[in-house]
């Protein structure tokens, strides 16, 4: 990428931003959790601590799951293998399945009991004592038909209409695992290897992670699909996904395998209209997994494979090495195969972290825009996700831990915060990074460093800051756990050959202040035009930048780096009253602050009249900010004159 850069931190002052206030809209959809149900999710009646603390005794190694899958109804009927290693004595084991999966069956490491029972969907084991270190081994044998109707539910069927085909799939995230599976729903116990094993009509076929090392016909119109996977994993991962399929498989090349290839498996209804529709969308995957391998690391389960499930999902939900989803448009395939580096081979390591997994997914679908569609559409894909975030005024992507419990799925997984201001702030970084090959290098030292695991949003922060040598504490602190976005009043004149500008930031919530570096371009005289960046330290700034040229129009943010609304007027030389002063927000609501810019110990007067000249409030202060409540005025347009017995300076607002 090339532009014109000049970094000024002159006067210590910095320009505010052009807004990105745009009208488009996406209407594709992204993850399983992005789709057009959301008030359908099932309302659970749980309290905060629904876990057994039983479950924080023991370490999941690996899961195995055997069991009988199909495409006619959400019917389950097996086994599941959960081997672990106690972490303390162990007197009774816990997991999580719900009441409707009817067990037979319990073993602990050989021996069956039957005195199990449960508490809401825990379902607590008594058990001779196994000592800390020990392996524990416990198969449980059950049935069932989970629960369908709503989004969040374990397992779901559907009929395509188009193709005349029935499929059932799995969506275990967040809390859904244990619709369908014997599970420990823990996001940081990351099993180190899972086998799925799903038996099925012969005239099926059914997938799941990793790779498919057998198909076994068992006689009486029954095939089973062994599928095995030698990576970590989290539980919410796991999954199947059963129709009448084909396999379609075509292959990447990313440059980090030296030559070699590696698998893009996909299922498909078993119709020749069917690939005949899918095929082209679907040839573009491995032109992606390319990019974001060069881009990130080399595609993390390189060894196995990347695959899709098509099935009846309103979205896609990134399954480790092979995602299931609703469709195969391009947005959809390049977000979820983001998920397999943001999301499952460094998955977050809370539920507050989301951004860590949705995102950073949602940036993958940028950059595959950007670097394989083209410039316009990745920008104008950007702009969209930073006027989303804007649609309201707060909101944090951090999720306070008191919002996170079963029910309150649809907060941890808002489309306007932890996808589209995810992603807009992960853009803002970057640009205050001011280096390419060192935002990629803090992109794939993450995943060196947390691959495999799981990771929070400060861990991301630490690894910029080991990265950059930067200090990302208050981008941090504004971006990520506060709240709201910048509002800027800019007023700029042109004079002998310099630029002068005046820069007033408000914010739209609770943050007060967004310290960030922010571009302008200057259209000049002559037909040429530059970009500046400046650096915006306080509330209020000045800039003065030599360029020799008269400028003749200013535009903020010209490429769409950062996320911030903004007006520009044309000033004059004045700023250097004592009086100086800039106000904001403006139009107001509850309150204006005026700020000064030349601070000093006189006593400045302030009056507010209405537009009739009606004095409405008056006060006096020899502060740089003056804040004054506005809650109790009428809507109209009010003056606000500041006088300190030897200059007078008058400005407007709105209410």
């Amino acid at each position: 990428m090339k532009r014109s850069l000049i970094l000024i931190i002159l006067i210590s002052i910095t320009l505010g931003s052009f807004a990105q206030w745009n009208t488009f809209d996406e209407e594709e959809q992204y993850c399983a959790h992005r789709t057009q149900f959301t008030n359908q999710s099932r309302t659970l009646e749980y309290l905060y601590d629904w876990q057994s603390p039983y479950m924080d005794d023991y370490d999941v190694s690996f899961y195995f799951l055997d069991i009988t899958v199909t495409n006619t109804s959400t019917l389950i009927e097996g086994n599941t293998t959960i081997q672990a290693t106690a972490l303390f004595p162990l007197d009774t084991f816990a997991f999580e399945l719900i009441p409707e999966m009817v067990i037979s069956q319990i073993f602990v490491n050989g021996t069956e009991y039957t005195g199990f029972y449960h508490e809401g969907n825990n379902v607590l084991v008594p058990v001779d004592e196994i000592a800390a270190g020990n392996t524990v081994t416990a198969q449980i044998f059950y049935s069932g038909t989970p629960p369908t109707g709503s989004f969040f539910v374990g397992v779901d069927h559907a009929h395509n209409n188009n193709y005349n085909m029935d499929v059932t799939w799995s969506l275990s995230e967040p809390f859904a695992a244990s619709d369908w599976f014997p599970v420990k729903q823990d996001l940081e116990d990351k099993a180190d290897s899972c086998w799925v094993f799903l038996t099925t009509a012969s005239d099926n076929m059914a997938g799941s992670q990793g790779l498919l090392t057998d198909v076994v016909d068992l006689g009486n119109g029954f095939t089973r699909y062994e599928w095995k996977s030698s990576y970590p994993i989290d539980y919410y991962l796991i999954s199947f996904a059963v129709s009448d399929y084909q396999d379609y498989s075509i292959y990447a090349h990313p440059e980090a395998m030296g030559g070699d290839s590696m698998l893009v498996q996909n299922f498909i209804y078993n119709t020749p209209q069917c690939l005949e529709d899918k095929k082209p969308s679907i040839d573009e995957t491995p032109g992606m997994i390319e990019l974001l391998s060069d881009l990130y690391i080399l595609y993390p389960f390189s060894n196995e494979k990347y695959g899709h499930c098509l099935t009846e999902l309103g979205g896609g939900m990134e399954h480790q090495t092979m995602t299931t989803l609703g469709g195969f448009w391009f947005g959809l395939v390049a977000h979820e195969l983001g998920h397999m580096w943001f999301g499952d081979n460094v998955t977050c390591a809370t539920w507050s972290d989301i951004w860590i997994n949705e995102g950073f997914a949602t940036y993958s679908d940028y950059l595959c825009r950007y670097n394989l569609v083209s410039e316009t559409e990745g920008n104008s894909f950007m702009s969209s996700k930073q006027s989303s975030a804007m649609g309201q005024t707060g909101g944090s992507v951090y999720i306070p831990i008191d919002e996170i419990y079963p029910g309150n799925e649809w907060r941890i997984f808002s489309g306007r915060l932890s996808y589209d201001k995810g992603a807009a702030i992960i853009h803002t970084l970057r640009h205050e990074i001011q280096d390419d090959n060192l935002f990629f290098d803090v992109m794939g030292t993450f995943q060196t460093e947390y691959g495999l695991s799981t990771a929070t949003g400060e861990d991301f922060k630490n690894t910029a800051e080991e990265v950059t040598g930067l200090d990302f504490d208050q981008f941090f602190d504004q971006w990520y756990y506060g709240e709201g976005y910048p509002i800027y009043d800019l007023v700029w004149y042109s004079a002998g050959g310099e630029f002068h500008l005046s820069s007033t930031q408000t914010t739209s919530s609770s943050t007060p202040f967004f310290d960030m570096l922010l571009d302008i371009k200057l259209f000049f005289t002559d037909f040429t035009d530059t970009i500046i960046t400046v650096h915006q330290t306080d509330n209020l700034n000045e800039f003065t930048v030599y360029t020799g040229k008269e400028v003749a129009v200013v535009q903020v943010d010209p490429n769409n780096w950062t996320m911030e609304q903004s007006t520009i007027t044309v000033g004059i030389e004045e700023t250097e009253k004592p009086v100086y002063f800039t106000l904001g927000p403006n139009p107001v609501t509850d309150y204006v602050t005026v700020y000064f810019l030349n601070p000093s110990n006189r006593i400045k007067e302030i009056v507010v009249t209405d537009i009739s000249g009606k004095t409405i409030l008056k006060t006096s202060s020899a502060d740089k900010q003056v804040r004054l409540t506005t809650s109790d005025f009428d809507k109209g347009v009010y003056l606000v004159t500041v006088y300190d017995g030897t200059d007078i300076l008058v400005k407007r607002f709105v209410k």
